[in-house]
């Protein structure tokens, strides 16, 4: 009996075909001999995580995947994100996550700042700016992202993003979405300190450092899906199952320490291509002598398709591939599960509607005829088209954990 599991997902893995690639996917292209082997041992599908024509967050689609419907569960992506970076939650607040990007007479032109690297000097000037009795904390996330949080008296969450989520447009003031006294109070302190960061920000020697350099500044912080903490029971207590949590991402840990996962910060796990996955990967394999569900998340291949780069996302799918050896030490009675949260089509340079390939492999699976871990090959599996609420029951069937229907 399968006792354990690994549930490693691979964010923005899916894609499009590619020309320059023989109208291949980058996952089709690229040498998986390791992927394919395990899905000769598995039982295979496809997954729409939320469902037909809807395109999935990487936050909602994780949630559902681990059985949370975000129609009761999800209370705006900022909680998740400040939750994975340690940031504590206090009744009333509002949550937010950022990127730092760059802003040029008032026009956004690049949302990433050049996808800068570190961000702390920034966060740390800004952070703890009081305004109009609320106290702002900031603090860096991976890469050009923060996270934010607004304390105080009186605010809410129906507010707009800040973020427009395309660059070449003009910073978008933020206003409420409904018509209370609390909506407009925070819409209009959130405006007066993102003016304020940026002239704070635009000023800071760090920024006039990397200019020098020829880098692009990171003085504006695009801030994006408010949210007041809402508490839902613990992974554990709905599953019975002991949960860690191996990440690179702030969203990713977030999402972990929301469901009550134990988090683990991974040396070498930086949520971009050069991560260590071979740690990931080992971490996982020691973690099961104390947990019996393991989750695992790897990045990269989602910041490379929203960069059109899909080269360096198939490259970076063969990195992963030349790991998964590592997971061969996993114990007998363990399940791995192996899918992606969304599909990320490089010419989109964003996520997409389009499913993803899941598979479930251990003795007690029963293998279909799917020789490859791909888009195309899976659509012939055993498990046909599923949604993200139905991976955790397939699980619990799986650890013969479900309970019975009727008489």
């Amino acid at each position: 009996m399968l006792k354990k599991v690994i549930c490693l997902i691979n964010d923005g893995l899916g894609d499009r075909p590619i020309p320059e690639l023989g109208y291949k996917t980058p996952l089709e292209a690229a040498a998986t001999p390791n992927l394919d082997k395990l899905a000769a041992g598995a039982e295979c599908g496809m997954m729409h995580t939320l469902g037909r024509g809807r395109t999935p967050g990487s936050d909602t689609a994780h949630l559902e995947i681990f059985g949370y419907d975000i129609k009761t569960c999800y209370s705006g992506r900022g909680p998740i994100e400040v939750a994975g970076l340690g940031m504590k939650l206090e009744h009333g607040d509002v949550a937010l996550r950022g990127n730092m990007g760059t802003v040029v007479d008032g026009i956004i032109t690049d949302r990433r700042a050049g996808r800068i690297r570190v961000v702390t000097p920034l966060c740390e000037a800004i952070d703890g700016m009081e305004i109009d009795g609320v106290t702002f904390v900031v603090k860096p996330g991976t890469a050009h992202r923060a996270g934010v949080i607004m304390r105080g008296k009186g605010l809410s969450d129906a507010i707009i993003d800040a973020d427009p989520h395309v660059p070449d447009v003009p910073i978008r003031e933020v206003t409420p979405t409904d018509d209370t006294p609390e909506a407009k109070k925070t819409a209009g302190v959130l405006n007066k300190f993102l003016a304020r960061a940026h002239e704070v920000m635009n000023d800071h020697p760090y920024n006039k450092e990397r200019i020098a350099n020829g880098e692009l500044p990171g003085n504006y912080l695009l801030v994006r899906g408010a949210g007041q903490y809402k508490k839902v029971d613990s992974f554990e207590e709905r599953y019975g199952l002991r949960a860690c949590c191996i990440a690179g991402g702030g969203l990713y840990k977030g999402v972990g320490a929301y469901l009550g996962m134990t988090v683990f910060d991974v040396p070498g796990a930086t949520a971009l291509p050069d991560t260590d996955v071979e740690a990931k990967f080992r971490l996982a394999v020691e973690s099961q002598a104390e947990y019996n569900f393991v989750f695992v998340h790897v990045k990269a291949t989602d910041s490379l398709a929203e960069d059109g780069n899909w080269q360096g996302k198939k490259e970076f799918i063969e990195k992963i591939d030349r790991a998964v050896p590592i997971l061969d030490g996993r114990t007998d009675d363990t399940l791995l599960v192996w899918t992606a949260d969304h599909s990320t089509a490089c010419e989109m340079k964003a996520h997409s509607a389009d499913p993803v390939p899941v598979m479930f492999n251990g003795r007690s699976v029963r293998v279909d005829k799917v020789a490859a871990f791909n888009e195309r090959a899976c659509t012939a599996g055993g498990l046909g088209y599923i949604v993200g609420l139905d991976l955790m029951p397939q699980v619990q069937n799986l650890l013969g954990k479900l309970h019975l229907v009727g008489a």
